[in-house]
């Protein structure tokens, strides 16, 4: 290369020409993975790169590269100025000359840097600026291509001006120089260790080494390489351009095309063989959280390029991007066939077929992304699954033993895949073929432990709930999805596959179709025969599977039909238990579907029948009755779940029933007897006879206790059988709840709670909900006036006993929506939780409280964003809101326990509804009645009102009073609307308290210039400093001062007017307050005026004066001061 040094280094220009006719060197866009706040978080790529700065639209697009710059007669390059639209035709050797010394020179700083921290900083900057040089002299190069290079055009024989010559031949040059430029700079493979451990490491700082700067050059100049001889082949109007001095590595002569195709095939393989090098490192749980990439620039390298072959492929008919990937994942797989030339990828890959089952699944990832950088919900890159296929069908080998640990893994990057192209049947077959014959394994990963089992013995809710979930994969994005590989088998993730499938909607029915002949074909009587019990598990969650998502009466009747062959006295219990909780939740799936439940139900019933007969003849072996009590224990307790669960007991529930029942009462013994009666409470509750079985109740306390709580359910649940008419039935149903609380309130245990709290009931005139609420508050008075900590645990396993598993009891008010229902529930356990707090504080007791928040204040379904949350359940909790609020807020302040989850969790109700509640504008009504207000009210102040109001001024502060940069947040002005209700509505005298949210006060009177706004804030600031200035007695409050002084020392730097501006508002209100700030006022200018270096600033004298002039005798003497500097 000698020849490129030849020529005098000398700039063409002449020297008169002035600096100032040059462009100043703008910023080009390059890779970079400095830190970037929230980056990660939002999917969004390097604002720097060339994907944020829109250089990869511009080139898809066919626009200008860089629009912006180069756009006067000469331009700054390599420190010299050259003419913009000749100096690279007539300099072309000298350019790429300078180019290459400075390569040489960044490779230099690299070779003879040092640890030393006092270099650090001069040798980053020098390595910037050697980088920026370089990439803006690639950009220029895509402009002048773009702008001033001509086709060369056959001319005349005789005289052609010698600029046309080297114009002409200049694309050839650039072939040949682009050619040096790739074996200058080598492969990516091929970087000594220490530029490639550049990649490894995050900086959160802003000096990097030059090895960091010499990495990402690279990264620049492959892409440059792509992007230029692009350009090239487009202005050529796809004429094929050779270099005149070169061959390529191949031996043929070297052109434009090949020379990209070469380049691309190195760049691509060296970008396998890093994420190789990640993969090495990447455990099978770590699948979709870790990336094929080390920094967001490789990240950004793998985009763009997608970007470019796809437009490539679709423009110029060339290969696709995963044309040239899966042939180089084809090398990985078998290695490099003969005749085919190596990429020269190793031959030691960790687990081939993992790896790149791994590797498309990222790169389908990357190709989510549209050309602006943003991640998508629809794919922008095409699928790839007929490469899939092959791979799918060399892993699903049954020649070889394939391990649960790989399984799962490949089966959750094709779940992904499927996620992202579409879902694919071939796929859903050749994964059912294999699943066919291994549906007895257990799948399980021994070094997991037991996460990603399923129950084998659940009940059949907890079986529905299991085929639910698989029916609704999550998004690719969420971190359920994420982590499927822990949470489930590989059975499991397979049929979210197919319940994917299942649930297309482009095509409704066929998908069916095409799938459950398949499916069905493989079940017959030897087949089911052949079932273990992890076995029959699966084939259940298959058909409840199918029967959720393809046609349900088909489906279960095909299901029941095949359990039909199961031999009934063959057959161990155990399987058995597991076969008729099946069945069982197929029913419930039918009752949620409001189907008929009679033609399923009187096939289980019969079985059931059966079984109840043998255990109750006196011939049947003891050791056969033990055997025999287990699946009939699992049908008592699935025929609750289902009686439970039931909204209208009108789909023929009642022929689980049969004669069975009356059989295996008689037959049971004392430990039998209780789950049998467990049921018997429950129907007879569902259908309202347990009230008249209530009037010969026992003295008992364990007795009164179980009355009690058969109470408490039955008010709880009076609106479940009642019709919206007034009929006969619903009337006799109210005299009978009537004549039940009268019992309950009668008995001994209940009067003498009524009496130690002073609380006499009418037991004749109360109506069931208000002899509720005088219970509930009966049990809490008693236990604030308890002293001794055995009465007090006494009456916490007791209170405990009166509600039993309330939750349960409220589950069909949550499923149906009753409106009645929901506010009758919510209004209970309110009551419950207000005034149970201390109570419910307890060790005992806090895993109830714990429950009612995640149920009831925050469950799932109110908390998903996507779905529109049910308007009876905001209704009840708008309503009820502050008795929770409250009650939490003394749970909170009194538990020992778990003070600090309790607080986090009344945080996050009080987040949670504060928004859902909060009108879009400041409305009269909506917040002066909005329940977080109401909840923090009241008439007197009192200790555990100000905590709860503390914690809702602390929200307020941390959630819907914080500015995004200089951005106001959401609905400012209702959130300050209800700040002001909050405040004149509690005389709270504590400064501590009361100055929680002034500093975002006075941030909205600063930033905020909306007149409502300005207004509400300025009304809150004054409330908050006459409340404080009478307590303090008029006297200068600290803890305002504190905040002014943060305030002053924040913003002075960017906000200077308008500090004092606010400041002026506060003066207004306490001079003597603002007073004390002078010295660090006064400071604050002289320093920003130091800083400035222009002597004193008029403006901003002049608005402090304006402040010192509101301020007294401080004020003046301060001004004497000022006029003294």
């Amino acid at each position: 290369m000698d020849d490129d040094f030849g020529q005098s280094l000398t700039p063409p220009v002449s020297p008169f020409m002035p600096e100032d006719v040059c462009e100043p060197a703008a910023r080009p866009p390059c890779f970079t993975c400095a830190y970037e706040p929230g980056r990660e978080d939002t999917h969004m790529l390097p604002s720097d790169g060339y994907v944020s700065r829109g250089a990869l639209k511009r080139l898809l697009l066919k626009l200008d590269p860089s629009p912006a710059d180069f756009e006067v007669d000469t331009v700054d390059i390599f420190g010299f100025p050259w003419v913009t639209e000749t100096a690279l035709v007539e300099y072309t050797k000298l350019l790429f000359g300078l180019f290459r010394q400075k390569v040489f020179r960044l490779e230099t700083l690299v070779q003879s840097s040092s640890h030393d921290f006092s270099q650090a900083s001069g040798l980053h900057y020098e390595a910037e600026e050697l980088r920026q040089q370089c990439v803006l002299f690639l950009t220029y190069i895509k402009v002048f291509i773009h702008r001033f290079l001509e086709v060369p055009l056959p001319v005349d024989e005789g005289f052609v001006h010698p600029y046309c010559e080297l114009e002409a031949q200049l694309p050839s040059a650039l072939v040949e120089e682009l050619f040096g430029i790739t074996l200058l700079i080598g492969r990516l493979k091929d970087l000594p260790a220490n530029v490639q451990s550049a990649l490894t490491i995050h900086h959160q700082g802003r000096l990097f080494p030059p090895s960091w700067h010499l990495l990402h050059l690279h990264l620049d100049i492959h892409w440059c390489v792509l992007e230029i001889l692009h350009l090239l082949g487009q202005r050529m109007m796809g004429q094929v351009v050779y270099a005149h001095q070169f061959v390529d590595l191949t031996g043929e002569t070297l052109t434009n095309v090949s020379l990209f195709e070469d380049h691309l095939n190195n760049l691509l393989c060296d970008l396998i063989i890093v994420a190789m090098n990640k993969y090495s490192k990447v455990r099978p749980t770590e699948t979709l959280t870790s990336s094929h990439y080390y920094c967001a620039c490789t990240k950004e390298l793998w985009i763009i390029l997608i970007h470019l072959l796809e437009h490539r492929s679709k423009t110029q008919h060339t290969q696709s991007f995963w044309g040239y990937v899966n042939a180089l994942l084809q090398v990985v797989l078998k290695g490099v066939l003969p005749g085919d030339r190596d990429p020269g990828l190793p031959a030691n890959c960790k687990d081939p077929l993992g790896f790149t089952w791994w590797l498309i699944t990222h790169l389908a990832q990357l190709g989510m992304y549209n050309r602006n950088g943003t991640l998508q919900n629809e794919k922008q890159l095409e699928d790839n699954w007929s490469f899939v296929l092959e791979l799918l069908k060399s892993s699903c080998d049954m020649k070889v033993a394939v391990p649960e640990e790989q399984m799962r893994m490949l089966v959750h990057c094709c779940l992904s895949l499927n996620l992202m192209w579409g879902s694919n049947v071939s796929a859903v077959n050749t994964l059912w073929e294999y699943y066919s014959k291994n549906l007895n394994g257990l799948f399980s990963v021994p070094w997991l432990g037991v996460s990603g089992l399923g129950s084998i013995s659940p009940t059949p809710l907890t079986l529905l709930e299991q085929a639910k979930t698989c029916c609704s994969p999550e998004p690719m994005t969420s971190a359920s999805h994420a982590q499927l590989y822990r949470s489930a088998n590989s059975f499991l993730i397979f049929l979210r596959m197919l319940a994917l499938h299942l649930s297309q909607e482009s095509a409704p029915g066929a998908p069916w179709r095409q799938i459950k002949g398949r499916i069905y074909s493989k079940f017959h009587a030897r087949r089911m025969a052949e079932l273990s019990e992890s076995g029959l598990h699966n084939f259940l969650l298959l058909f409840l599977v199918l029967a959720r998502c393809g046609d349900l009466e088909d489906a279960a009747g095909r299901a029941c039909d095949l359990l039909s062959l199961l031999v009934p006295r063959s057959v161990p219990p155990t399987l058995c238990a597991l076969q008729w909780r099946g069945q069982l939740a197929l029913l419930l799936l039918f009752g949620g579907h409001g189907l008929d439940l009679a033609p399923l139900a009187s096939k289980l019933s019969s079985a059931f029948t059966d079984a109840a007969r043998e255990f109750y003849l006196k011939t049947t072996e003891p050791a056969r009755r033990t055997a025999l009590w287990h699946p009939l224990s699992a049908y008592l307790e699935g025929t609750a779940e289902l009686w439970q669960t039931s909204a209208t007991l009108c789909q023929s529930e009642e022929s689980l029933l049969g004669e069975g029942f009356g059989l295996l009462l008689p037959a049971c013994r004392t430990a039998e007897l209780n789950t049998a009666l467990s049921f018997l409470q429950t129907a007879l509750t569902q259908l309202r006879e347990l009230v008249g079985w209530m009037g010969s109740g026992s003295a008992s306390s364990s007795a009164q206790a179980l009355c009690v709580r058969a109470w408490f359910r039955c008010v709880l649940q009076q609106h479940l059988h009642k019709s919206s008419d007034n009929s006969r039935a619903g009337k006799v149903l109210d005299e009978q709840l009537a004549e039940l609380t009268r019992l309950v309130l009668r008995l001994p245990e209940i009067d003498s709670l009524l009496q130690r709290a002073n609380l006499q009931s009418t037991a004749s005139k109360l109506e069931p909900k208000p002899a509720l609420a005088l219970f509930i508050k009966s049990v809490g008075r008693v236990y604030s006036t308890l002293q001794l900590l055995a009465e007090r645990s006494s009456l916490v396993c007791k209170a405990l006993e009166y509600v039993g598993d309330v939750l349960k009891f409220i589950k069909p008010y949550l499923l149906n929506r009753s409106s009645d229902g929901l506010q009758l529930t919510y209004w209970t356990l309110g009551c419950v939780v207000k005034h149970w707090s201390p109570l419910l504080a307890t060790t005992k007791a806090q895993s109830l409280l714990l429950r009612i928040v995640d149920v009831l204040l925050l469950p799932h379904s109110l908390l998903q964003q996507d779905k529109a949350s049910p308007t009876q359940v905001l209704s009840a909790l708008r309503d009820t809101l502050p008795l929770y609020l409250q009650g939490l807020s003394v749970a909170a302040s009194v538990s020992q326990t778990q003070g600090v989850y309790l607080r986090q969790q009344l945080r996050n109700v009080i987040a949670q509804y504060m928004s859902r509640f909060l009108p879009a504008t400041p409305t009269t009504g909506a917040v002066a009645n909005h329940p977080v207000l109401l909840a923090g009210c009241e008439a007197t102040p009192t200790p555990r009102g100000a905590v709860l109001r503390r914690t809702i001024l602390q929200v307020l502060r941390d959630h819907f009073l914080q500015f995004k940069g200089h951005a106001p947040p959401h609905r400012l002005a209702a959130v300050l609307s209800f700040l002001l209700e909050l405040l004149r509505r509690n005389n709270d005298t504590d400064p501590d308290l009361l100055t929680i949210t002034l500093p975002p006060t006075l941030r909205c009177l600063m930033l905020v210039n909306e007149p409502q706004v300005k207004r509400l804030s300025a009304d809150c600031l004054q409330l908050i400093v006459e409340r404080c200035l009478s307590a303090a007695r008029d006297q200068p409050c600290e803890q305002i001062i504190t905040v002014l002084r943060t305030f002053v020392e924040e913003n002075e730097a960017l906000y200077e007017l308008q500090v004092y501006s606010v400041l002026e508002t506060v003066a207004i209100l306490s001079p003597s307050t603002v007073s004390s700030l002078i010295p660090v006022l006064s400071l604050s200018l002289r320093n920003t005026e130091q800083k400035r270096g222009l002597g004193r600033n008029i403006s901003l004298r002049n608005a402090y004066k304006s402040l010192l002039g509101l301020l007294g005798e401080a004020g003046q003497a301060e001004l004497v001061s000022l006029e003294e500097d």
